[in-house]
């Protein structure tokens, strides 16, 4: 039986959730992934979901009711694999302490708005996801500030900062220091679940770069 991946989008608009899941969907269906879409939070309510090797959430902001963050929390910690970008995954469900426990982040800014140019550094040259693949520029797109989980190191075997960014303090003076580095890609466990984020994805179109695109890509499989 081939492997099962749920991605669940919905939220604000802004950050094109269904255009972004379509990006990585065929790509998954490529790598033997029977791939469901879905358009509701009820979905973290099937009596299936442990079944699931991968869920992909492309959910900014709104509310997640507590049976709906049990369901989801509870596939993950049984071993199940969660992987996303950008607000769709840590800008979700933000009275849902739990739910950014798991995530390892929560967006607090983005200075500067959507109109940043920035730089995205690959530091962990050895780990499968970012193997082979150099630091990159991302063009006209926001630039993340999280509060970030302090487990979350270079050279961690669990908690790994696959890439990172530095602020210029651009947008935000007097507000964040210039020279603010920001872990910007990692991988983390939650429970017998693995999870991978990356920051960037601000709308589909930052997945025209290819490093950026590869480099989730590989973080979903």
């Amino acid at each position: 039986m081939g492997r099962k991946a749920l991605m669940v989008h919905g939220g604000w608009n802004g950050h094109t959730p269904r255009e972004s899941v379509e990006v990585f969907a065929p790509l998954l269906r490529d790598e033997g992934f029977d791939v469901e879409l879905s358009d509701s939070l009820d979905s973290y309510l099937k009596p299936d979901l442990k079944d699931y090797d991968l869920i992909v959430p492309c959910w900014t902001m709104g509310a997640i009711t507590g049976e709906q963050a049990k369901g989801l929390l509870g596939a993950i910690r049984s071993g199940v694999g969660l992987a996303g970008w950008h607000g769709g995954i840590i800008d979700s469900f933000r009275q849902s302490e739990s739910y950014q426990l798991m995530t390892g982040a929560q967006w607090v800014a983005h200075p500067g708005g959507a109109g940043m140019t920035y730089d995205v550094d690959v530091i962990d040259k050895n780990h499968p996801i970012t193997e082979g693949i150099e630091s990159f520029v991302l063009p006209k797109t926001e630039q993340y500030y999280c509060h970030v989980d302090p487990s979350i190191i270079p050279g961690d075997p669990l908690y790994t900062m696959l890439c990172q960014t530095t602020f210029s303090g651009e947008g935000a003076e007097g507000v964040i220091r210039p020279g603010t580095v920001m872990p910007y890609a990692w991988t983390k466990p939650y429970g017998d679940g693995k999870v991978f984020v990356a920051s960037w994805g601000h709308t589909f179109k930052d997945f025209d770069v290819p490093e950026a695109k590869e480099i989730v890509r590989r973080g979903l499989l």
